[in-house]
């Protein structure tokens, strides 16, 4: 019984090792400004429709969206600082504009076709209704393809 106990429990963490892999797929994200003057009725029509999402389009298969933990905050340089950044700057000036993301969505889908999928399902046009009366126009989007 001493020797069949370590042997089961053996068989047992391996037999569990692929539930804990990654998720296979593709996960849509992106990270936006929040219009200051969003009401509460905007922001439960946006959270509505982003949770119906993967019932009402089935390229998506989970979603999570909410408040970022810290804001991600970007820097825009108009052309001449543009210029100027080099991957050898050590420092540039300039006039730049500061970008603010304080809440993001993510989006698990079957692969990149399946992107193109959602943004063609019908359901995508009801979504970016409630999407635009909380958000500046204008994301930080960027696509994540499982190892």
């Amino acid at each position: 019984m001493r020797t069949l106990l370590p042997l089961v429990l053996g068989v047992c963490s391996l037999a569990a090792t692929p539930a804990l892999a990654g998720e296979k797929g593709l996960m849509h994200c992106f990270a936006f400004t929040v219009i200051e003057s969003a009401t509460e009725a905007d922001w439960a029509a946006f959270n509505k429709a982003t949770d119906d999402m993967p019932k009402k389009n089935k390229a998506v298969k989970k979603v999570w969206h909410g408040k970022l933990r810290a804001p991600l905050t970007q820097f825009r340089g108009d052309a001449e600082t543009r210029k100027k950044i080099t991957k050898d700057a050590k420092s540039v000036s300039g006039t730049f504009d500061i970008l603010r993301r304080q809440h993001g969505v993510c989006m698990l889908m079957d692969d990149e076709a399946s992107l193109k999928v959602y943004t063609q399902n019908p359901y995508h046009k009801e979504w970016m209704a409630a999407y635009e009366k909380v958000r500046v126009a204008g994301t930080t989007t960027y696509d994540i393809l499982a190892q």
